[in-house]
């Protein structure tokens, strides 16, 4: 739309005001941008052919082609603009100039620089979610709940999430690291610890090739059920083309995010603390020693003046009803204006008493004529009997059918809870109203008839079942039948007895309910009658709501006491007229008037209606949030206004109230001139909870207005905030407490918060009570100023207190709002709160953007909130957000409901549209840092543990050397002559079988078939290959039989063979470089593989990734020689080289191993013992062949044992994730291995399909072993969860247990088949972090659940060692696992063939104790721990435990085992259990401290149910987490506070950069491990398609 030149001053003032009208609207976020710019044109369309020949020059159009004008018309419209609802309450030309003077002195100084977040391209679009959330047609509910339009779902309860444009690349489930060998890798690390390098040219130091894919790749994966993106290596994409994530490298955001970091703070960090509960609390509220201190004498309560009931004053409610009721019957009590202004409904004296009778009657003999049930059926007795509790439902535009309901009650010695009408079942609070309504056992709600039409029914006209809310009947007050003639209401009950409940919240939005007795609302309205000088006949205006504090005190009770008429101003009227209720007070000559301060500035800013006003009637303008500290610039700029129109000073009453104490004070009419008081006080002093007077130029002053006097037969006394209620001193800012007559009298069903509250008993300095009465809590906190008058300067729930000081909600909102007022966001749209985290309260400010507020404007607002903030209240910001136009949570009244966008932004369900996280400049308490002790030698530790008593830790597995009649295998030396023996003892012992993903045999092979096809293949390779005795020959096959008989063929002529993955055809360009890597690497002369592979890799895509012609020879193995071989090899020496192991760490190193011929057979005689293997035996294995014990397990174990293997690919497994449980039960397998990918696989795809499994027989009751082949820490809540999910399946818990190897020995731990059961302990986190091992009891906090790695495999010896030292640790003491045994890896297979760094690896010797043993160094952190089977017989399994004793604790472990006792007496076993923690390369070192990532992951993991998978890793000391999102990109932002939270809790680690990525984007291995090293450098290299990068100041 074109925009239109029109000079706005020269319009007409009826145009100038419409306009800004127009201008309020859109500010509200009552109209969206294009509707606005509708009216605008319609409003400005007759006037721009007059100005448009004068004007000559069109405006240009605004920079975001969303109809903005130029800045100085903006200037000019900004003019005319009326501020609105919230907004100007907070509104003060001297905070404004104070926070303007704060920036600009700011300006001079080196401002921090805030990397702006990356966020993808579409992220900065409108999500079509959001453009729904902005066609709503306005900013909050109206009062009338018919004809409501419901505001859309918000994302997470909506539809489900539009599926993202696809990838510019294929993606497959595993990716890869970086493949450095180690050493270069390290080089690099030293050389960048050795220089500062500059982050933004990191690409020197990155690798400019494809990274290749060693991993496993297969076809889709599913996680979480939904088909996701594939896993690929996509590190190395072309610049970016359009979904990149903006215009920075990361590298350089990330050195800009340091050098910011590095500046120094505004005041130095406090000494750091031992990382402990306590000190950490210490540390959160430091005791500044110049902190000013109240100096004043203890203060004397200040009494109201003696309450004189006037001689006419009707003696109760019921009285004062029945005497207007007949003698004024026409008067009229009530009058109400409709949305348009007119005057639409009034209720006279005598229709208010003979309606309220009839509603008495219906409620006690339940003659309803319009009934709705909602919740089903009502339980129980369902009558109502005098005393019971009803719900009042009516909306803020009927006070006269609330008015009768209310007392109808009354008259009934009913109790009426006046509730909000609930308008959808998402209402914000609607669960807690639910449950207030549940604790007072209401059973009725009353609701008009327009109403209940319009509340949301069900399909069969019922009112919905509102969540958490009892069943109701619904019943509507309007059109009773008259009762009988000689019918009277019950007898009044005592003063002690409830007369109504109000509904009120606490700070955390739980709804409580308010007793106010009969005796209390009497004098309430008796005190409210005097100190407002209330008469018979007078005319009051409320805008205020009716049905609670002040609105409902004088409009409905204390009015109906003194026979008053009352005009009730709806909400939705005052945003269209906001100059209505002065109207009302012209034309019916009020004397009273009920406001609030927002009410003021609305009627201030509607000019155009301020010429036919008069307020000379006026006595009393009643200011009902008077005790807001912002209230005063409102009294003030009316006052001077309508001074013109009759408005006199004395008539402006600031009130003080909380529904608990009621009204606390009041300033009387007619005496505001004289007395009203004002004090400019010290900000700063506030915090600290003394008043001290400031200067009134000052810039961190706030100046207060007086909310009056006590009032009538009151005592106030002031205590303090926090510990046992003494009273303040003179000078000290307290909590107001309130003794009398007039005030609630508890909270209903809260008995230990009616005691806090409402029986408050003021000490003295002395500790002694000043009186035997009870005071009561008002919530309000301030001080008593000269002359008994009431300063209010805050609220309990407003308060936050921040490192030791306070701050009030409010203050911080207006100085927030004092920054480019207007421009950026909405100003009545803006939420303060404080979240707990570590110990301390940090502040957080969530407020409503304006649509066409830019990305980088965002930011420098940001930017400048943090300084006006940080130089007015000397506190930091903890978190900024921004969220889009009408998202945050909204109270009936319009208002922001602040506890429900506290509980979403603590969810997770916020969904800001900008964020910014401040956790370094405000996050003072972190406890302090590990000093690492090089004085004590290993010598030390040993003498330590001796005289502690400990046994120093070594353990030991079976003895290999028993002989065994059965293992007729053991006579031969190598595995080639096994296989043969097998092959002509037991040729029709089928001894594979592969299975398809169907479950059907694919392939069997017998051992004399086995024989033969090696034989040909060897043939194969020396007549084709010419392949020489120790030549390396790449096998590249698929998972299958193939790789089988070309291993053995290759052992028949003396080749080395050397398994490799396939590439994967649909990602050629990441895994042919990997496989090609390894074939170089390995220094392979020959490639064998099968007619598929070759063909792919001679293919033209593979052509396209490298030089087809520079592969080795390849050999096809489907094309052989049928011939004999003529002769089997056999090395001279079982210590020759049998086959070469290549895998990658998780830290990107490729490392390949030597394994020897004695140390196959060695592995596969030790497994054979452990897994008591015999040829009887089927064994299903679901794992990839290529290296360590997988290999090992599908190679190897079956020839040496004898045992048949049912081979099942995990690929076929990802087609059919049952295959694998389907063939264990098939075949009743009784021990089987697999992967974590393929148990995650089954728990994920089979959750909700054991049923239909148990219907088709699958039953794993025989099943004594599934062993999780890994090298890793063991996963305890997968092991569980797959445990608990197919126990259906007759699967035993003990079942389930994990094997430990690693690159040095590929079997160090696996589970036997008689072993006992794992077990577990508890470990405490903090002592991890710092290298130790605390034992805890289960549910401890910090506690970390850790399982055994299976039982030591026989021959195998293991102790611990400090892998600085070397000395030898201690039992249960944290140290590297050193291991010794006869299938140890001979060395690294490197590409230099250097392994003069790595030969400590394998001939690693301690220094003190046994220094002549030689063992290998595994890599990983763990410990040791000598546990105790004692068996009693006879006993069941439940009598059977596992005591672990050691020197630390006396604890039991967790998950005994059961054993078999044997004869009569009890039996004793012990066993030493191998825990692993985590592999050294791996750990974090932050602080000193040593962070194993798994422990971070889980804790992220846990944050927010939309987070499918997290890596985190270290850049420069900073802390990386990278979180996948399983939901739509406008989610991306709610994971960044929580996760920063989470950390910082549970870790005590500052987030320094969160990066959200779609599910698929964490590389993970053939293993199931997460390749975070891979993963950071393709971060660092700006070549992840992140959703969103948020840099944490």
């Amino acid at each position: 739309m074109a925009d239109l030149s029109v000079d706005v001053s020269k319009l007409p003032d009826e145009i100038k005001d419409k306009l800004a009208e127009l201008d309020l609207e859109l500010s509200e976020g009552d109209i969206t941008q294009k509707g606005y710019e509708k009216k605008r044109t319609r409003l400005l369309a007759p006037f721009v052919a007059q100005q448009q020949p004068q004007a000559g020059i069109q405006l240009p159009r605004g920079p975001r082609g969303d109809g903005a004008v130029s800045r100085q018309h903006t200037r000019n419209r900004r003019t005319h603009r009326r501020v609105t609802h919230n907004e100007k309450r907070y509104h003060s030309e001297v905070r404004q100039e104070a926070v303007q003077q704060a920036l600009a002195e700011m300006q001079n100084r080196p401002k921090p620089s805030l990397p702006m977040p990356s966020k993808r391209t579409s992220m900065m679009a409108k999500s079509p979610d959001r453009e729904r959330h902005d066609l709503s047609a306005s900013s909050s509910d109206e009062d009338s709940c018919a004809g409501d339009t419901e505001l859309p779902p918000p994302p997470e309860l909506g539809s489900p999430p539009a599926r993202r444009p696809a990838a510019p690349h294929p993606r497959h489930p595993h990716a890869v690291p970086l493949l450095n060998l180690q050493r270069e890798r390290e080089k690099k690390m030293a050389q960048r610890e050795r220089t500062e390098i500059d982050l933004s040219e990191l690409s020197v130091h990155l690798p400019a090739y494809v990274q290749p894919d060693v991993t496993h790749t297969s076809g889709a994966r599913t996680r979480g059920g939904a088909l996701v993106a594939d896993r690929v290596q996509c590190y190395a994409q072309p610049e970016d083309t359009g979904t990149g994530t903006g215009r920075w490298k990361v590298s350089a955001k990330i050195q800009q995010l340091l050098n910011t970091l590095k500046r120094p703070k505004r005041r130095p960090l406090p000494e750091f603390y031992e990382d402990d509960d306590i000190e950490l609390e210490i540390a959160a509220n430091p005791k500044d020693p110049n902190a000013p201190k109240p100096e004043g004498g203890t203060m004397t309560p200040a009494v109201g003046e003696q309450l004189v009931v006037p001689s006419g004053l009707p003696r109760i409610l019921e009285a004062a009803l029945q005497r207007y009721g007949t003698a004024s019957f026409k008067a009229n009590v009530a009058t109400v204006l409709d949305p348009n202004g007119k005057l639409s409904n009034s209720l006279t004296y005598g229709k208010l008493l003979s309606r309220s009778m009839k509603i008495s009657y219906a409620l006690l003999n339940k003659t309803f004529t319009t009934k709705a049930s909602s919740g089903g059926p009502l339980t129980g007795d369902n009558s109502i009997k005098p005393g019971d509790r009803v719900a009042l439902v009516y909306p803020n535009n009927d006070p006269i059918n609330f008015m009768c309901a209310f007392y109808g009650c009354l008259q009934a010695c009913v109790v009426p809870v006046p509730i909000e009408v609930p308008l959808t079942r998402r209402d914000a609070g609607l669960q807690q109203v639910g449950f207030l309504l549940g604790s007072c056992g209401i059973q009725y709600a009353l609701t008009s008839d327009a109403c209940l039409k319009g509340l949301p029914k069900t399909s069969s006209g019922d009112v919905v079942s509102f969540r958490g809310w009892p069943s109701l009947q619904w019943v509507s007050t309007e059109k009773l039948p008259r009762p009988p003639r000689d019918w009277i209401p019950p007898p009044r009950p005592a003063e002690d007895a409830p007369a109504h409940i109000e509904h009120t919240s606490a700070a955390d939005g739980s709804a409580m309910g308010v007793i106010v007795t009969r005796g209390s609302m009497l004098a309430h309205c008796r005190m409210l009658s005097v100190a407002c000088n209330y008469t018979e006949g007078e005319h009051m205006v409320c805008v205020l709501d009716f049905k609670r504090e002040t609105g409902l005190w004088h409009a409905v009770l204390a009015s109906v006491l003194n026979g008053m008429h009352v005009i009730f101003i709806p909400y939705a009227l005052m945003k269209v007229s906001p100059a209505s209720w002065m109207h009302m007070i012209t034309k019916y000559r009020a004397s009273v008037a009920i406001v609030k301060s927002r009410d003021l500035h609305w009627g201030l800013l509607a000019t155009r209606d301020h010429k036919e006003i008069s307020l000379s009637s006026l006595r009393m303008l009643l200011v009902a949030d008077g005790a807001n500290p912002w209230s005063l610039s409102s009294c003030d700029q009316f006052l001077s206004v309508f001074q013109s129109k009759g408005v006199r000073g004395d008539a402006i009453c600031p009130c003080a109230c909380s529904s608990e104490s009621m009204t606390v004070c009041v300033r009387r009419a007619g005496r505001g001139g004289s007395s009203a008081g004002r004090g400019v006080l010290s900000m700063s002093g506030l915090s600290y909870g003394v008043v001290r007077v400031d200067a009134e130029n000052s810039l961190t002053s706030l100046t207060l207005q007086d909310c009056g006097q006590v009032m009538p037969s009151c005592v106030i006394v002031v205590v303090k905030m926090e510990g046992p209620a003494f009273l303040c001193k003179t000078d000290e800012v307290g909590e107001i407490c309130v003794l009398s007559g007039a005030t609630g009298s508890g909270y209903w069903g809260l008995a230990g918060l009616t005691n806090t509250v409402f029986k408050v008993r003021p000490l003295d300095a002395d500790g002694e009570a000043i009186g035997e009465e009870h005071y009561v809590r008002s919530g309000l906190l301030g001080f008593l100023g000269p002359g008994g008058l009431v300063f209010v300067c805050g609220s309990r729930d407003g308060l936050m207190t921040v490192t030791g000081r306070k701050h009030n909600m409010d203050d911080i909102i207006a100085t927030v709002l004092a920054v480019e007022p207007m421009k950026f966001i909405y100003r009545g749209r803006i939420a303060v709160f404080s979240v707990r985290v570590l110990r301390d309260e940090r502040i957080c400010i969530v407020a409503e953007q304006r649509p066409d507020c830019g990305e980088e404007e965002s930011f420098q607002w940001m930017s400048r909130v943090l300084q006006a903030v940080d130089s007015i209240h000397q506190v930091g910001i903890y978190c900024l957000a921004l969220v889009q136009p009408n998202y945050l949570p909204k109270t009936p009244l319009g208002g922001i409901h602040l506890s429900e966008c506290k509980r979403r932004f603590l969810d997770g369900t916020l969904h800001p549209a900008n964020v910014l996280m401040c956790p370094h400049t405000c996050v003072t308490n972190l406890p302090k840092p590990r000093e690492i002790h090089s004085d004590v030698g290993p010598a030390s530790v040993i003498v330590g543990n001796l005289v502690q008593g400990n046994r120093l830790a070594s353990a030991q597995g079976r003895d290999m050397g028993y002989t065994d009649d059965s293992d007729a295998a053991r006579k031969y030396q190598f595995i080639s002559q096994i296989l043969r023996w097998r092959a002509q003892s037991t040729s029709d012992h089928v001894i594979f079988t592969l299975l398809n993903s169907k479950g059907a045999v694919s392939k069997a092979l017998t051992c004399a078939e086995l024989h033969k096809k090696a034989e040909r293949i060897g043939n194969l390779l020396l007549e084709k290959g010419r392949v020489n005795t120790g030549d390396h020959v790449a096998l590249i096959f698929p998972p299958g039989l193939d790789l089988i008989c070309a291993f053995y063929g290759c052992l028949y002529v003396g080749a080395v063979p050397v398994t490799i993955r396939p590439p994967h055809p649909q990602n050629l360009h990441t895994t042919l470089p990997t496989v090609r890597m390894i074939v170089d690497v390995s220094k392979a002369t020959l490639v064998l593989s099968n007619q598929s592979v070759i063909k792919l890799l001679r293919s033209k895509e593979a052509s396209n990734v490298l030089d087809s012609k520079a592969w080795p020879i390849t050999l096809d193995t489907d094309d052989m020689p049928k011939k004999k071989l003529p002769i089997l090899y056999r090395a001279p020496t079982a210590e020759m080289l049998a086959y070469l192991d290549f895998s990658v760490s998780t830290t990107g190193m490729l490392a390949g191993i030597k394994l020897s011929h004695a140390a196959v057979t060695s592995l596969c005689r030790s497994m054979k013992i452990a897994c008591e293997l015999y040829p009887s035996r089927h064994i299903a294995l679901c794992l990839d062949p290529y290296c360590g014990l997988g290999f090992a397990l599908w190679c190897l174990s079956s020839i040496y044992s004898g045992h048949h293997s049912i081979l099942i690919p995990p690929s076929e497994v990802e087609i059919n994730p049952a295959l694998w449980l389907s063939a264990v039960s098939q075949y009743k397998v009784r021990d089987t291995f697999c992967s974590y990918g393929v148990m995650e696989l089954c728990t994920k795809g089979l959750g909700s399909s054991v049923n239909q499994l148990k219907s088709k027989g699958i039953n794993l009751a025989c099943v004594r072993t599934c062993v999780v082949v890994a090298e890793e820490r063991p996963r305890m809540h997968l092991t569980t969860s797959f445990s608990k999910l197919f126990s259906a399946l007759g699967l035993s818990p003990r079942a389930v247990s994990t094997s430990f190897g690693c690159r040095v020995n590929i079997a160090i731990c696996l589970q036997g088949a008689s072993s006992p059961e794992p077990s577990t302990v508890y470990v405490d986190l903090r002592a991890l972090r710092n290298d130790r091992v605390s034992l805890v009891e289960r549910g401890s906090p910090h506690s970390l659940c850790l399982m055994e790695s299976g039982k030591l495999l026989p021959g195998m010896k293991v102790i611990t060692a400090n892998p600085e030292t070397k000395g030898q640790c201690g039992d249960s003491h944290l140290g590297e696992i050193w291991v010794q045994s006869p299938h140890n890896a001979s060395g690294y297979f490197t590409i230099y063939g250097d392994e003069s760094d790595y030969a400590d690896h394998f001939s690693a010797q301690l220094v003190t104790g046994n220094t002549g043993e030689v063992y290998a160094r595994t890599g990983y952190l763990g410990f040791l721990r000598r546990t105790e089977i004692s068996t009693a017989t006879g006993s069941g399994s439940d009598d059977t435990s596992m005591m672990a004793r050691d020197s630390d604790t006396e604890s039991l472990a967790s998950g005994c085992g059961s054993v078999s006792g044997m004869g009569s007496s009890e039996s004793h076993d012990t066993h030493d259990a191998v825990f692993v923690v985590g592999a050294l390369d791996e750990t974090i070192m932050l602080r000193g401290m040593r962070y194993h990532p798994i422990d971070i992951e889980n804790s992220v993991m846990r944050c927010h149910k939309k987070i499918a998978e997290c890596a985190v890793f270290t850049w420069t000391n900073l802390l990386v987490v990278v979180v996948e999102l399983d939901g739509n990109d406008s989610e991306a932002l709610n994971l960044v506070p929580l996760v920063t939270n989470t950390v910082l809790e549970e870790h005590h680690l500052i987030v320094g950069v969160v990066v959200v990525v779609d599910p698929g984007v964490v590389p993970i291995n053939s293993r199931g491990e997460k390749q975070r090293m891979h993963l950071r450098d393709g971060f660092l290299s700006d070549q992840i398609d992140a959703i969103y990068i948020a840099y944490n100041m």
